[in-house]
C-alpha cells in the first residue's frame, strides 16, 4: 500500500474528480433501489401481506392478467381443500373500483372479496383502529386511505352501482394493489359488485359461488404440489410471488427499474476501468522504476488494486449516504419510495466488485512494462 497511498495523496485531485464519479454513480443507484423499492410496495404490497403462499387461478389464466381476467368457484376451492399439503384455502376476489367519500372526494379502492372467517380475512391483531369485518356493507381499509381524510365511521359509495360500504376498521401500514389503496369487503358483498348488481338487488345464485381465486396456505414445511392440485381442480396456480406480476404495470415497472442499474452499474465498471488505464499509461515511466528496482508483477498488480478499493470504497460510502439523506427526504413525499437495507447493501457490493474488476483489465498493462524503459532502454 506505500505506493497506493503515496500515489493518492500527490494526485488527489484526479482521485478526488474519479471518487466524486462514482459517488453520483452510487446517489443514483440508491434512488433507483428506494423507487424500485416503493414501486414494488405500492404495487403489491397488500398481496405480500397476505398468509398465502399460493394462489389457484382459472385454468389456462395468464399470469400478467390474472386478477382481473380470472373466475374460479367453490367446486374447485373443495377440490383444492382436499389437497395433501395444503393447510387451509379460500376464496379471493379482486376488483379495482371508483367510489366517492362522504363529500363527494374521489376514492379509487382495491376491493379484497374475503370471507369474514378465512384465514385470508384481517384479524383484530392488523386493525389499528377500529374493528374487522362484522357487516356485509363494511369494509377495512389501509391505513394509507387517511392520507384521503377518510376513518373509521366514514362511509364511501361505489359508483354506477349506489352501494355504500362504511370503514369498520384500518390496517396497520401500507396495503395497495396496483398503486391503489386495498379494502377489504366480505366475499358476498365483492361478488355483488363484481357482478355489477345495483344496490338493494340480489344477484343471480351462481355469482355467489365465484370469485378470482383460491388463496392457498401450505402447512409446515410442505410444499404444495401444484401440478396436482390444477389436475384435479382444472386450476393453473402460482406462488404468491410469482402472482405480483397480476399487478398492473408491476412486471414493466421493475423489468425497466431493473435495466437501469444494470446500465448504471455496466457504467461504473467502465468509467473506473479507463481512468486506472489512462492513469496506469501516464505512470508508466514510475512503474518501470519500480520494476527495475526489483518490484515484482504481482506487488504493483496488487498495490494497484489497492488504490482502486480505497477509492471505490470511500467514494460508494460517500454516494451511499448522500442516497441515503436524499431518499429520507423523498419518502416523506406522496412518491412511492421506499428504502431498505437489503438491497443498498447489494448496490454497494456490486458497485465496488464491478469497480474493481474494470480496474484489474485496466491495471493488467504494468506486466507488461519493461524496466528497460527507467534506463533509457527506449532510446
Amino acid at each position: 500500500m506505500f505506493l497506493a497511498l503515496r500515489e493518492l495523496s500527490f494526485a488527489r485531485a484526479r482521485f478526488g474528480l474519479m471518487g466524486g464519479v462514482v459517488a453520483l454513480i452510487a446517489v443514483l443507484v440508491v434512488m433507483l433501489s428506494g423507487l424500485s423499492s416503493g414501486l414494488v410496495n405500492d404495487g403489491v404490497s397488500g398481496l405480500k401481506k397476505l398468509p398465502v403462499t399460493d394462489f389457484a387461478f382459472g385454468e389456462g389464466t395468464a399470469i400478467d392478467s390474472a386478477f382481473s381476467r380470472s373466475t374460479v368457484d367453490r367446486d374447485q376451492l373443495e377440490r383444492w381443500s382436499a389437497q395433501d399439503g395444503v393447510a387451509d384455502a379460500a376464496l379471493f376476489g379482486n376488483q379495482l373500483v371508483n367510489a366517492e367519500g362522504p363529500h363527494g372526494e374521489p376514492v379509487d379502492l382495491a376491493l379484497f372479496g374475503v370471507e369474514p372467517d378465512s384465514f385470508v380475512a384481517p384479524t383484530a391483531s392488523s386493525v389499528v383502529d377500529g374493528g374487522t369485518l362484522d357487516r356485509p356493507d363494511q369494509i377495512v381499509v389501509s391505513e394509507t386511505v387517511a392520507d384521503l381524510g377518510l376513518g373509521v365511521g366514514d362511509t364511501v359509495t361505489i359508483e354506477r352501482l349506489g352501494t355504500e360500504l362504511t370503514i369498520a376498521g384500518v390496517l396497520d401500514g401500507q396495503h395497495t394493489f396496483g398503486h391503489v389503496d386495498v379494502a377489504y369487503v366480505p366475499l358476498a358483498t365483492w361478488q355483488e359488485i363484481h357482478a355489477g348488481v345495483p344496490t338493494g338487488e340480489r344477484a343471480r345464485p351462481e355469482v355467489y359461488d365465484e370469485a378470482t381465486a383460491i388463496a392457498l396456505t401450505a402447512g409446515p414445511d410442505v410444499r404444495i404440489d401444484a401440478a396436482a392440485g390444477d389436475t384435479a381442480a382444472t386450476t393453473t396456480t402460482v406462488s404468491l410471488t410469482e402472482s405480483f406480476d397480476g399487478s398492473p404495470g408491476y412486471a414493466a415497472e421493475t423489468l425497466t427499474l431493473e435495466l437501469i442499474q444494470v446500465f448504471l452499474y455496466a457504467i461504473s465498471a467502465l468509467v473506473v476501468g479507463a481512468f486506472f488505464m489512462v492513469w496506469t499509461i501516464q505512470r508508466k515511466h514510475e512503474i518501470a522504476v519500480a520494476r527495475a528496482m526489483g518490484a515484482s508483477n504481482g506487488y504493483l498488480v496488487g498495490d494497484a488494486l489497492a488504490q482502486a478499493a480505497v477509492v471505490l470504497v470511500v467514494s460508494t460510502a460517500v454516494g451511499i449516504g448522500a442516497g441515503t439523506g436524499l431518499g429520507a427526504l423523498l419518502s416523506s413525499t406522496p412518491m412511492p419510495f421506499e428504502l431498505e437495507a437489503g438491497p443498498l447493501a447489494v448496490a454497494a457490493a456490486l458497485l465496488v466488485g464491478l469497480g474493481l474488476a474494470g480496474a484489474a483489465a485496466s491495471v493488467g498493462r504494468i506486466a507488461r512494462v519493461d524496466p528497460l524503459t527507467a534506463l533509457g532502454g527506449q532510446r
